[in-house]
């Protein structure tokens, strides 16, 4: 079983949430559908990143890890082409 870890990008503010799932399109489905709390007041929510990982104990390290100072400058620095776009 794969896990991924994803940032959406909210339409309302512009910030990003990051998570990781076993379930990307699901996961994204409930998030838009207002079923997650973090993120029911910031819909529509777009994926703008991702990335596979085959264990769930990776997938939840690279996910504190994006939620730091330095992870999150990282995703801005891997999307910025769309950041700007």
């Amino acid at each position: 079983m794969y896990y991924y870890v994803y940032v959406l990008q909210s339409s309302n503010d512009k910030n990003f949430y990051v998570g990781y799932t076993n379930n990307l399109i699901k996961r994204i489905n409930e998030h838009n559908k207002g079923k997650v709390e973090s993120t029911k007041s910031r819909t529509p929510l777009k994926l703008i990143y991702w990335e596979g990982c085959i264990s769930q104990k990776d997938a939840l390290r690279r996910e504190r890890y994006l939620k730091t100072a330095w992870g999150k400058r990282y995703i801005k620095n891997r999307v910025e082409d769309y950041l700007t776009w």
